[in-house]
């Protein structure tokens, strides 16, 4: 099914359809043919500042953060049904916009739609207020409050799933929300516009403004927005708590990693192999919490490393919208062009480039790269460090357990990790030791309702669950002389 919007020439602002104010479009490429495949508006500055005003209205004077909780999460429980709806359309959006596989969509849009529902279910076992004992009042509370207006920015490569994590939570919180998504993939961000508007969502409670760099940039400093909600690159995530420091305005960031999977020695050769190669071929390596380096035992590198390469060769590359395909295309020409540089440092660095590496020459057409495995990698070396966003892996050699826990923390970044063994009480006591937010044994996986994010310079905060609703809240106690009839 083809995504369907009704205005892609507009921009949601204040609950209208409204025209951009200076006539601009965003054209969408297909990764899988480089051809335009959907044109939007492009929101510019003046957009920016409509929107927030609009947000600021409805925090500020309109019904929305004065309702209760359950009232939100009625409206909340009404997008999801309707967003529900439209899943083989957002399924669709994924894969015609960033190239996604079809048979992998209904897993990525999924999330998406849930976490609408989970966050109507958390009206219900949150405690927005309650009251604790003190010895200064007879009556003390401590009541959770909406942040304000809250930017809501989305990154290419998740943008349904990842969008809902921010606006679901902040909608339920009281929050307003404007919604930032990737010029790369907007479509999923008008289909929940529009499933908001037909629950009669009020006024300016969401609005949509799909941007470039400088437009976004315009949009966090502008003083209106309470919060930033940001999930992208480390680089863009300093510029962002840079301008949300200078006014101490909120932000939550979902930033980059560079995630080690540590190797022990009961786990088979056959078995890593297979499970590092499904890992980095997934969503073709663009993934945050990607497990791109492997930390292995000196005395087993060689065999991994064929091991490693034999699977990498046996993927079948091809467009996406093939149900045989096991690995699409990168996202965009820029992509290829970054994960291409990044190969050369690899091989000019010293590292030896296994297999991979190349364009397929089978496709003529799209942005397409081979799984590339690079062994007797130093953990100091360009591509070990940096994020490169592609289906590469680093395979690292390390004396014992011990120096592949160092290696695997000697990084700027902390968002996974992982361990790969049957023996789970190994696995727990090497997850307490490495510095990630996210860890998990013999696979890279996340439950985003639980807290999910990033120590070290991989982000701040946490979204998903109870932990993820208390960073559009606000924590006020009260200290009161008598008890409120409320609470009577």
């Amino acid at each position: 099914m083809t995504p369907s919007v009704r205005h892609p020439d507009r921009l949601f602002i204040g609950g209208q359809w409204v025209e951009p104010a200076v006539p601009a479009y965003i054209e969408v490429i297909s990764p899988n043919t480089e051809e335009v495949v959907a044109r939007v508006a492009e929101a510019r500055a003046a957009d920016m500042d409509a929107a927030v005003a609009a947000a600021r209205r409805a925090f500020d004077e309109g019904p929305w953060p004065r309702m209760r909780p359950a009232e939100r999460a009625r409206y909340l429980s009404a997008m999801a049904e309707k967003l529900a709806a439209r899943s083989r359309e957002l399924e669709s959006a994924w894969t015609l916009q960033m190239g996604g596989l079809v048979t992998m969509a209904p897993f990525v849009v999924g999330p998406g739609t849930q976490a609408f529902s989970q966050a109507a279910a958390l009206a219900e076992s949150f405690e927005f207020e309650k009251r604790v004992h003190s010895d200064v009042a007879p009556c003390a509370l401590i009541v959770r409050e909406p942040v304000g207006v809250v930017a809501a920015i989305a990154p290419w490569n998740a943008p349904y799933a990842i969008m809902a994590n921010k606006v679901a939570p902040a909608l339920l919180a009281g929050c307003t929300v404007i919604m930032k998504p990737a010029p790369e993939t907007p479509l999923e961000a008008y289909i929940i516009a529009e499933c908001a508007e037909a629950v009669g969502l009020p006024p300016g409670v969401l609005n949509l403004v799909p941007a470039h760099r400088e437009a976004a940039d315009h949009l966090v400093c502008n003083p209106g927005v309470d919060k930033v909600a940001f999930t992208g690159s480390t680089a863009a995530g300093r510029r962002i708590a840079s301008v949300c420091g200078s006014r101490i305005a909120r932000c939550t960031l979902e930033l980059g990693g560079k995630s080690a999977a540590i190797l022990l020695d009961d786990m088979p050769t056959e078995e890593a192999a297979q499970i590092l190669t499904q890992t980095i071929t997934v969503m073709t390596g663009q993934v945050c919490a990607m497990l791109s380096r492997a930390i292995v035992p000196r005395k087993r590198h060689d065999e991994l490393a064929e091991a490693i390469a034999q699977a990498m060769q046996k993927v079948k590359i091809g467009y996406s919208t093939d149900p045989e395909t096991q690995m699409g295309p990168l996202a965009m020409k820029r992509q290829l062009e970054r994960v291409e540089s990044y190969i050369e440092k690899g091989k000019a660095e010293g590292a030896t480039l296994v297999t991979g590496g190349r364009r397929p020459p089978h496709l003529k057409r799209g942005y397409f790269i081979e799984p590339t495995l690079f062994a007797n990698v130093d953990n100091r070396s360009t591509i070990a460090q940096e994020e490169i966003f592609g289906p590469v892996l680093c395979l690292i050699p390390a004396e014992d357990i011990d120096d592949a826990v160092r290696l695997a923390n000697d990084t700027i970044y902390g968002l996974n990790g992982a361990v790969l063994t049957h023996d789970a009480q190994a696995a727990y006591e090497i997850a307490r030791r490495i510095r990630s937010g996210n860890f998990a044994q013999n696979s890279m996986r996340a439950d985003f309702s639980l807290p999910f994010g990033g120590f070290k310079q991989s982000g701040c905060g946490r979204e998903g669950g109870a932990e993820g609703l208390m960073g559009y809240l606000e924590t006020k106690t009260i200290l009161l002389d008598a008890v409120p009839a409320q609470l009577s």
